[in-house]
């Protein structure tokens, strides 16, 4: 360890004031960025991308006191880029790569004082900022207009089991003589941003190897479908025979409780792979 030593207090504040001019260049991309959050509870999932990143370098933080930052060529390479990215997008009107240019500007300017160690060992906390991207909107309609019609399936389904009379058209549901849309009353793409998120954080939080990483992380739709519809069937009776502000206000908060719910179903899924006996523990030299 000779030689080696900690953060500095420069060091912070060269990676502060870094950080804090790139937002400043940028502001305008962020600012429309976190309007669409507050706007459209479909990219609520920004909200949840900086506390994710910080509980992830928190894990790590062993790491961060070894590590001596040293400046990194790579980074003005990476802000060089992601004003490349930025320009283009804005020209073309094409939101993503504005989007995206504007978090790479942040990432490369805080790397060149942090350096190649920095993106080393905190690479998945770097990762999930990729959140803080509003999904676009042809996306989120090639995803959640199939997910709103098996979500309404699933539930017609559910609520048939149990004699409670209910029909379906698409994705419109009638309960009781009203209709609820399964868009206004749950929307599924929602449900899967956010618990992308949710198994992220927890594949990276919770030792594993890295095959049990990806299939978490592969079974994170399915867990997001399960989970729509553990909010939907509630939601959909209290809109069927409850006052509308006490079904809207259900549904506001729902949406928040499902992720406590999913990382309760991540942890199932974890110890039905450890009943089964399989290796799911890292191995002796650790990959995180």
């Amino acid at each position: 360890m000779t030689g080696r030593r900690g953060w500095r207090f420069q060091d912070g504040v060269a990676v502060a004031g870094l950080v804090a001019l790139a937002i400043f260049a940028t502001q305008g991309v962020w600012s429309e960025i976190f309007r669409f959050a507050l706007r459209n509870e479909e990219q609520s999932h920004i909200f949840l991308a900086i506390p994710a990143a910080v509980l992830l370098v928190w894990a790590r933080r062993s790491r961060l006191r070894r590590m001596r930052p040293r400046p990194w060529l790579g980074g003005p390479m990476i802000v060089a880029g992601g004003w490349a990215l930025a320009t283009y997008g804005y020209a073309a009107a094409y939101d993503l790569f504005l989007h995206a240019g504007a978090l790479l500007i942040v990432i490369g300017a805080g790397l060149s004082v942090i350096g190649f160690q920095g993106l080393k060992n905190f690479a998945p906390a770097l990762a999930v900022l990729l959140f803080l991207l509003p999904i676009p909107g042809r996306v989120r309609l090639q995803i959640s207009i199939p997910l709103q019609e098996a979500t309404a399936a699933s539930y017609k389904w559910f609520l048939d089991l149990f004699a409670v009379p209910v029909t379906q058209a698409g994705n419109l549901l009638t309960i009781n003589g009203t209709d609820v849309a399964v868009a206004e009353a749950c929307n599924g793409m929602r449900m899967v941003a956010a618990l992308a998120l949710v198994s992220y954080v927890f594949v990276f939080l919770v030792p594993m190897r890295w095959w049990v990483r990806l299939l978490i992380l592969a079974l994170s739709p399915a867990l997001a479908l399960v989970a729509n519809i553990l909010r939907l069937v509630p939601t959909v009776l209290m809109y069927g025979y409850s006052s509308l502000d006490a079904a809207d206000v259900f549904h506001d908060w729902s949406g928040w409780l499902m992720l406590a719910v999913a990382w309760g179903m991540l942890v199932g899924v974890l110890s039905v792979l450890k009943w089964l006996e399989l290796p799911i523990a890292p191995y002796a030299v650790s990959e995180e």
